[in-house]
């Protein structure tokens, strides 16, 4: 079965133990995610997060330059096999050609340094999804948890991911740049956005958007998943949500000292979303390579574990292939 993923964090992996020293590249490594493991997942679309953590690089925006160029190294190292897209019909010509498609995008738009002409020149460069936050505050958005106030009534981050952010959304200049996103042609993405940004991304997005790395609060009570009424809204805008597999957003129940991510409380999560806002919200965003949990999924080259617990678990073939691919394609179609 064909497999497209909304978020991975191998070119961030890649980079940083560059940094460091150690030379690792995207045909194979032993990462979650190389173009081996891709060949044996039978993937034909995988986007690239280039995430920058704007606490940790004093230049978030020279960084994510820098890192954008490892991409396109990598990519030109290996263009007999894996090409970068910019459009729907890019993704279909890689398809016909028996490539595979890399899609850019960023994770964290703190990286944009608030200039709109930093977002047109990563346009041009083949971005063509922004996550808006991270798990700071940005100058575009707040993260998914609540913030504390201090003695002189300024915001202060805390992070404490059981009680949700519902006080602070968008900035002004945020609200801004998801308009300049839609006109340009980039997704929007409010995976790590606080509650109240959802609800801002709501109201001024013109265009379906998604959560490219998100599952179900009502699952799992932790803010960095979507609750019923935001699936239900994603899923009447036409969106989609990319099933995370990290551990601290998967467990269904406590496992002690576990980190384990289990097939079978993913198939938990897609369940519960489908019920909710049907089979058409369903996509994959994996999180491969900017996770820590152990898998059952250990990587990409294992990613039919997952389409074998879904057909145990009632799902129907169709439905199956519209979780791993058809939806995020259907969306691609009219977004790119």
């Amino acid at each position: 079965m064909k497999v497209a993923d909304m978020h991975c964090d191998t070119i961030g992996e890649i980079y940083e133990n560059r940094l460091l020293g150690n030379y690792y590249n995207l045909k194979e490594n032993n990462f979650h995610v190389d173009i081996s493991k891709l060949i044996t997942g039978e993937y034909i679309l995988q986007n690239f997060a280039m995430f920058i953590n704007i606490k940790k690089h004093k230049n978030p925006y020279k960084t994510l330059q820098e890192m954008i160029a490892v991409y396109y190294e990598e990519l030109e190292a290996n263009r007999e096999i894996i090409n970068p897209v910019y459009s729907y019909e890019d993704i279909i010509r890689c398809e016909k050609e028996n490539k595979i498609a890399a899609l850019l995008t960023i994770e964290d738009a703190g990286a944009l340094e608030g200039s709109l002409e930093n977002l047109k020149t990563v346009y041009e460069q083949g971005v063509r999804l922004i996550t808006l936050t991270w798990n700071y505050i940005n100058g575009v958005g707040f993260p998914n948890f609540k913030l504390s106030v201090d003695t002189s009534g300024n915001t202060t981050e805390k992070t404490n991911f059981t009680i949700p952010n519902t006080e602070f959304g968008l900035t002004p200049f945020g609200i801004e740049l998801v308009r300049e996103m839609e006109r340009l042609g980039i997704i929007v993405d409010v995976s790590h956005l606080s509650d109240a940004g959802f609800y801002d991304v709501l109201k001024y997005s013109k265009k379906p958007f998604v959560a490219s790395h998100s599952n179900a609060r009502t699952v799992t009570n932790v803010v960095r998943n979507l609750t019923d009424d935001m699936i239900k809204k994603l899923a009447d805008k036409g969106g989609v949500t990319g099933i995370n597999f990290c551990s601290d957003f998967v467990q269904t129940t406590p496992h002690i000292g576990s980190t384990f991510t289990y097939v079978e409380d993913l198939v938990k999560h897609i369940k519960h979303i489908k019920n909710v806002g049907g089979i058409d919200v369903l996509a994959l965003g994996t999180d491969f390579d900017g996770i820590k949990s152990t898998l059952e999924i250990e990587d990409a080259s294992k990613i039919k574990l997952l389409e074998q617990g879904l057909l145990k678990n009632g799902f129907t073939y169709d439905e199956v292939e519209k979780i791993f691919y058809k939806n995020i394609m259907r969306l691609y179609k009219e977004l790119l």
